[in-house]
């Protein structure tokens, strides 16, 4: 059974061919996808998706980092209202993104520690963003981290002592085209991990793996 654990396939870039991006995705033996909410404009979209397909897809709720803005209080309100639904299987995409824009930092740290809370509050795994912010990010999971907290740090690209961290909280990694990258470096730290410890994910449309780069990226 193969999982893609991380594809926003409810984008627009989907739009016009769903159809046939689900079916080449059953095609190459995909059985169920996993999608990360982004912020409150794609709530409905994302479940419109799921109720399409309710075998294939299985849904999260969160507000990602590059969305806080000055009304994150507002949208934070949205994801909590959803998570009391009982609906979705996670709380993500959270995290931190340092990489384009620290305006929002303080923001974007307010909304990851509260959501987290919430993870623990729900008894729901996270699924976590972090760019150029992957040792703030490992701090703050491990401040909020009981013992039970679980989840997926999504897209990892770090060292090894940081994939250690994690793999210590309990976490997973999860893994996707930025493995096929010439200069990521993350094939010399995936060997030294067991593969127990690794989840698979596209990031779709994001992140083609090589030879794809520049394409759009899908489940398939």
């Amino acid at each position: 059974m193969y999982i893609d654990t991380h594809a926003h396939l409810y984008l627009e870039d989907f739009n016009e061919d769903i159809e046939t991006v689900v079916e080449n995705a059953k095609h190459a033996g995909i059985q169920q996808i996993l999608l990360p909410n982004i912020s409150a404009s794609y709530i409905e979209p994302m479940n419109r998706l799921q109720k399409a397909y309710p075998e294939l897809f299985r849904t999260m709720i969160g507000l990602h980092p590059g969305s806080v803005r000055e009304d994150f209080e507002t949208e934070l309100d949205v994801v909590y209202k959803e998570l009391q639904s009982g609906s979705y299987i996670a709380v993500g995409e959270i995290g931190t993104d340092l990489y384009w824009d620290v305006t929002y930092k303080d923001q974007q740290m307010i909304a990851f520690e509260r959501q987290l809370n919430w993870a623990r509050e729900f008894n729901l795994p996270v699924v976590i963003h972090a760019r150029n912010s992957m040792g703030l990010t490992i701090e703050t999971v491990f401040k909020q981290q009981n013992g039970f907290m679980s989840g997926v740090f999504h897209c990892f690209s770090g060292t090894l002592e940081e994939a250690e961290q994690i793999i210590g909280m309990g976490f997973y990694l999860g893994i996707g085209g930025v493995c096929t990258y010439k200069n990521s470096g993350l094939n010399e730290v995936l060997l030294q991990i067991g593969l127990e410890h690794l989840v698979l994910e596209t990031d779709s449309p994001y992140l083609p793996p090589v030879p794809y780069r520049g394409k759009r990226n899908e489940s398939s």
